[in-house]
């Protein structure tokens, strides 16, 4: 594992949170996103002005998290160099009277300890969580997907929530939810509900099911509280077709024996943006570029041209 620890507290955090580990699997090949992602990490795309995991890191730091374990794969250094301190460049914007762009590197001193660890072996989101055990030494772990971000700008305070919960109820697990159009059910991991709130029993799980299947249209959110037994369980399961480990799967069977699995619904204001495919990644980098506070009024003025002459022509 390397270690590229910040300089300075948190300028995003407050308390720190119950739970301080976390783990950001980003090992994923991104093939759907082809050709944007053939040499570098779907993760590093730009959504305006940053690039997906730095919203994903941000909102942990924002959370309280103080180290964070990313599980890397093949051709994903560009998330290492992204992280790491650039003294160099600091030095250079810094004699040059640039301060604006100075302030944009500030991410890289959010007071996180950061580490990195591979999947050599491309076997699924169970699989990349199996290899942040040793990092989890024995405690409770959050784990966020590093290609999904949650709220407008990565905003969302749901992984210190989703901690409190998991501590509070002495739960095993706890699973962000967020409802989804019936057409979007067959995309995500869907929880069957055993009540109603914000928070709430799920009695059992089911990947990508046909909407006429689906137990709910409550999706998995790309964000997890996940006891220690978690990793035992994992180990135990079998690879599905596609040669991959569920980490639905596990969550199902920690369900329907008994455990304690919780549902967090994501509030109103933390919408998922799940950057997955080419329609979704466009979708998300609009909406965020005009939300950006200098840029977006240019940006809607622009679009409006776009639409007005495509409309013109049709």
């Amino acid at each position: 594992m390397n270690h590229s620890p910040g300089t300075r507290p948190s300028q995003l955090g407050g308390l720190d949170c119950p739970i301080p580990n976390a783990v950001v699997p980003v090992a994923g090949l991104g093939t759907r996103l082809l050709p944007a992602t053939k040499s570098q990490p779907k993760e590093m795309l730009p959504v305006a002005r940053k690039p997906i995991v730095q919203y994903v890191v941000e909102e942990l730091a924002r959370s309280g998290v103080r180290n964070l374990l990313f599980v890397t794969g093949r051709g994903k250094a560009a998330i290492e160099n992204h992280f790491d301190p650039d003294l160099a460049l600091r030095e250079s914007l810094g004699k040059a009277g640039k301060e604006e762009l100075l302030a944009a590197l500030d991410f890289q001193e959010l007071g996180l300890n950061i580490l990195y660890t591979r999947q050599s072996v491309q076997r699924g989101l169970g699989d990349a969580i199996l290899q942040g055990e040793a990092f989890a030494a024995g405690q409770p772990v959050i784990v966020a997907l590093g290609d999904s971000i949650i709220g407008i700008e990565g905003n969302s305070t749901a992984c210190r929530r989703m901690a409190e919960v998991f501590l509070a109820h002495d739960a095993a697990v706890v699973v962000a939810v967020e409802e989804v159009p019936e057409d979007h059910v067959s995309f995500y991991g869907i929880v069957e509900p055993g009540g109603v709130g914000d928070t709430f029993a799920i009695r059992s799980l089911v990947e990508k099911p046909a909407a006429k299947d689906a137990p709910s249209r409550l999706a998995v959110s790309g964000r997890y509280v996940f006891f220690p037994g978690i990793f035992e369980i994992i180990r135990r399961l079998r690879p599905d077709k596609r040669g991959e480990i569920q980490i639905t799967d596990a969550i199902r069977m920690v369900a329907e024996s008994g455990g304690s699995v919780l549902g967090v619904r994501l509030r109103p204001d933390e919408t998922r943006y799940d950057i997955g495919n080419l329609p979704s990644y466009f979708e998300t980098f609009i909406e965020f570029a005009l939300a950006d506070p200098d840029h977006g009024p240019r940006v809607r003025r622009y679009l409006r041209r776009v639409l007005a002459r495509s409309r013109g022509g049709a």
